[in-house]
């Protein structure tokens, strides 16, 4: 396993190895920004590379939840039709987490997903199922992706809620109902699964805002671009 830090992301790179005995919590700085990526991928073929038919995708028996224009549901559909062809509109979720001090945490999408692996998410995006709260999902998938816990925070809510449609490569598209939410961390402690997860870094939120091309080698998700964006429109 190899942690590689971003000490300049227009400039250069510091690759650091690690021995099995060490920390698997290295800081580095980024314009400012602290910032881990603990997965190796050189020996992982790229989700968009990949001969894997839908049928044989981890996600061909999960379901997600159908909605129309207003967030109405319309019953559930295959997770995988929902997100390949035309799509299908459906609901989902995308948090952010602060740390009180204006930073937002972002989280490297692992590079085994099969639509925009590789790409920084602000912090976690994923979709509720039937008869799941959005706060609920939240809770869970926080705390399964990232290791955050409730008790590290006591302010989640919804913030926002818009829909988009966007399409990746050849691999598919999302086409959602996005429910944004935010909470604010008293302890930053994080366990990512790897599986989930390939870096953490705290980004000066409004800075990455205001300056777009400091941090465009991230390649942003889609979904956190829309959200920043209506985030501080409304501010």
């Amino acid at each position: 396993m190899i942690c590689t830090i971003l000490w300049n992301v227009r400039q250069r790179l510091a690759v650091l190895g690690r021995s099995p005995g060490a920390s698997s919590r290295v800081e580095g700085i980024l314009m400012g920004t602290a910032v881990l990526l603990f997965m190796s991928t050189d020996d992982i073929e790229p989700a968009g590379s990949s001969s894997e038919g839908p049928a044989e995708h981890e996600n061909a028996d999960q379901d997600v939840v159908a909605v129309d224009a207003d967030d109405t549901p319309e019953g559930t559909v295959n997770r995988l039709k929902a997100h390949t062809g035309d799509g299908i509109r459906h609901r989902a979720f995308t948090v952010l987490v602060f740390d009180g001090e204006g930073n937002v945490l972002l989280a490297q999408r692992a590079p085994t997903k099969r639509l925009w692996d590789t790409h920084w998410d602000g912090t976690v995006a994923s979709h509720p199922v039937e008869g799941q709260t959005q706060l609920a999902a939240t809770e869970e998938r926080l705390e399964e992706e990232l290791g955050i816990t409730p008790d590290q925070y006591d302010d989640l809510r919804v913030t926002d809620k818009f829909e988009y449609k966007r399409y990746y490569l050849d691999q598919g598209l999302e086409w959602e109902v996005c429910s944004v939410l935010q909470c604010t961390l008293n302890d930053r402690t994080l366990d990512p699964d790897e599986s989930e997860v390939a870096g953490v870094m705290w980004v000066p939120y409004e800075r990455l805002h205001e300056n777009p091309k400091w941090y465009r080698q991230l390649r942003l998700c889609p979904w956190f671009e829309i959200a920043m964006r209506r985030d501080f429109a409304d501010g």
